[in-house]
């Protein structure tokens, strides 16, 4: 059994984040860093940075739009990419095994309006990703599923429930959607170890000072089935990258295991 420290990170571009990314993980000392939109296309990858420092890697991506990627100081193996039977899919889901434990590092889709054709694609891409856990895990199996799920599952996890209640992240159809997912057999790892408000993931660019005014969302999750989630030590939300110079609106969020 060994200590292991596994973080999603939403970068909003790798290759502008990258500096920030490369400094975290030197002082973090993290095993294993899954990121979500990377936009970079694959023959751009920035390889040859993650080889000088020792972590492997495994990537889907576009340019300019969506991409996931894991990097680990371990080898990463078994190795899939999206949910199956549609080949069409934008770059949002790698799966891969690091250490005997499955990994699925996801991007979900934002679903921009409630009254758009991308709101049902949202809770589509949920229902299938119901059927992939379904098809391919047992709820026992050591398990992770992580990355920007772009929904604050309760109150507890946005700044203003009342007057957000409706949005795409926070709407009553897309809470049922997650439900259903974390029915199948996941836990929150991080409200497993913290029951606070106020601890959020992502501050909006677009508003003034929102993360200086704490006006967050809690959209970067870490869920485990239940005997990894057993073995989970600590959960927590690196928020100092978010006032870091060039950073995301994104924070990390970091979770630590007894690794079976």
């Amino acid at each position: 059994m060994m200590d292991m420290k596994i973080a999603s990170y939403n970068v909003n571009s790798l290759r502008v984040r990258l500096p920030l990314c490369l400094e975290w993980l030197a002082e973090s000392g993290a095993d294993v860093l899954c990121v979500q939109e990377t936009k970079v296309q694959d023959a751009d990858f920035p390889r040859g940075v993650f080889d000088e420092i020792g972590y492997h890697y495994a990537f889907k991506g576009q340019k300019s739009y969506n991409g996931v990627a894991i990097l680990s100081r371990h080898t990463i193996e078994k190795i899939e990419y999206g949910l199956p039977d549609e080949p069409h899919d934008e770059p949002r889901l790698i799966r891969a095994e690091i250490g005997g434990v499955t990994i699925v590092n996801t991007y979900v889709p934002q679903g921009y309006l409630p009254e758009t054709e991308k709101f049902q694609y949202k809770l589509q891409w949920f229902a299938r990703l119901r059927k992939y856990f379904e098809r391919s895990f047992e709820p026992g199996d050591a398990l992770l599923w992580v990355g920007d799920l772009n929904i604050a599952p309760a109150a507890i996890d946005v700044y203003d429930p009342e007057t957000l209640l409706g949005h795409v992240c926070f709407h009553p159809q897309v809470h049922e959607a997650l439900n259903n997912v974390m029915a199948w057999g996941f836990v929150d790892v991080f409200r497993k170890h913290c029951d606070k408000a106020g601890q959020y993931t992502f501050w909006d660019y677009r508003m003034r000072d929102t993360f200086a005014r704490n006006l967050g969302w809690r959209l970067d999750h870490i869920m485990a089935t239940v005997p990894l989630a057993e073995r989970s030590t600590a959960c927590t939300i690196e928020r100092q990258l978010r006032a870091a110079e060039r950073p995301s609106d994104h924070a990390p969020i970091v979770a630590e295991f007894d690794w079976p």
